[in-house]
């Protein structure tokens, strides 16, 4: 007989709580009244993509940019499942809003700094209110192990340049990693030069970075600054699972709408064999999908041994199963799936994008491989 599972062996919690689903529905209805599908597409034939109305609300009004900060320093004191949930939303609306690179990942890395002092603990509270948004200066295809130092420090000046980061345009704020520690720079102040690229993904821009003779506040020294980093960087692949997983529900429930709908032969597309065996293989795919992103928000949640292979495994597959579930929307669709106006192409081009965000699905099977001791495929 199979022994309880004691304290330390305790299976995580992947059922969403009552606070969740709670946050889930106050998230989806602000999305569906400022960010549906032709608000989206709007938006991005313009050049500015981000909607402030709508950050003030997702970030201020309902409070999510501060759920990972606790309460002393201004925030919500919630954790990685609601912010995990925030990401499953805002992924089924592909919300072009930099919550995932500034309520998460410059958020974590400065919660993981080992000094709270006057600039970091005023900067979380700046952040935790929606006041403002901060981008960390790594590429967004960085993996945790790749958390090097992208500029240079001289003479205490910041020189250097970093390419494609993810959200810059939208900063208000850049933690620049240098092999000098971690500091912060105003996007706004002399030296700073953010130039915006043209992504694959229009609803998450890039930009590169130039900083000549900049000055920034030093948050950390050196060997903070890269663990602080590395923190960053994990939460963001294992909560970037969580948003893969939510384009990916998007895309099912989108796709089976549609082929109940359009009908050939006088029978619903959706009725004939071949379809539905698509169907119910991708709605396999992503219920696992959902298990393996709730796994990973719960590890990072309370601190679990280990979160890094909870981490590798949500990443591993669920940037599969999102451009699967992207791809088949978009192929099930027909014609009008390759229309601009359908907002189907969106969804594949951010799954295509989030594929490669911290860290490639092949990056992450060589972790489980180290992890588990295993040569890596």
């Amino acid at each position: 007989m199979t022994a309880a599972p004691t304290e330390e062996t305790q299976a995580p919690d992947l059922l969403y709580s009552e606070t969740e689903d709670d946050l889930r529905a106050a998230v989806r209805s602000l999305l569906a009244d400022r960010c549906d599908a032709p608000t989206v597409l709007g938006r991005i034939e313009s050049d500015t993509p981000y909607d402030p109305q709508l950050w003030k609300g997702l970030a201020a009004d309902i409070g999510t940019a501060g759920l990972l900060v606790p309460e002393h320093l201004g925030g919500q004191g919630a954790g990685h499942r609601e912010a995990a949930v925030v990401l499953e939303e805002l992924g089924r609306s592909v919300a072009p809003v930099p919550y995932l690179t500034s309520a998460v990942v410059a958020t974590e890395t400065l919660l993981a700094l080992e000094k709270q002092d006057g600039p970091v603990t005023a900067l979380l509270g700046e952040l935790a209110a929606g006041r403002k948004v901060a981008v960390l200066a790594i590429p967004f295809s960085a993996s945790e192990p790749d958390a090097v130092q992208p500029a240079g420090v001289v003479a205490g000046c910041l020189e250097g340049e970093v390419t494609g980061v993810a959200d810059a345009p939208a900063a208000d704020v850049l933690l620049v990693p240098t092999t000098d520690g971690l500091f912060a720079v105003d996007t706004r102040s002399e030296g700073v030069a953010v130039t915006p690229l043209v992504p694959l993904d229009l609803t998450r821009p890039l930009a590169d970075i130039t900083l000549t003779s900049a000055v920034g506040t030093r948050l950390a020294d050196g060997a903070s600054a890269v663990h602080a980093v590395r923190q960053g960087l994990l939460a963001g692949a294992g909560l970037l699972a969580s948003e893969q997983l939510g384009l990916a529900e998007w895309c099912l429930t989108e796709t089976v709408r549609y082929t109940r709908e359009r009908h050939q032969f006088n029978r619903p597309v959706g009725s004939f064999q071949a379809l539905k065996h698509r169907m119910a293989q991708l709605w396999l795919e992503v219920v696992s999908a959902r298990a393996a992103a709730r796994n990973a928000a719960d590890a990072l949640a309370t601190g679990s041994p280990d979160t890094r292979l909870a981490v590798a495994v949500a990443q591993a597959y669920c940037s599969k199963v999102a451009v699967h579930a992207a791809e088949e929307c978009i192929q099930l669709h027909a014609g009008i799936g390759m229309t601009w106006e359908h907002p189907a192409h969106l969804y594949l081009k951010r799954a295509k994008a989030d594929s490669i965000g911290y860290g490639t699905a092949g990056h992450h099977r060589e972790v489980i491989a180290d992890i588990v001791d295993l040569p890596a495929p």
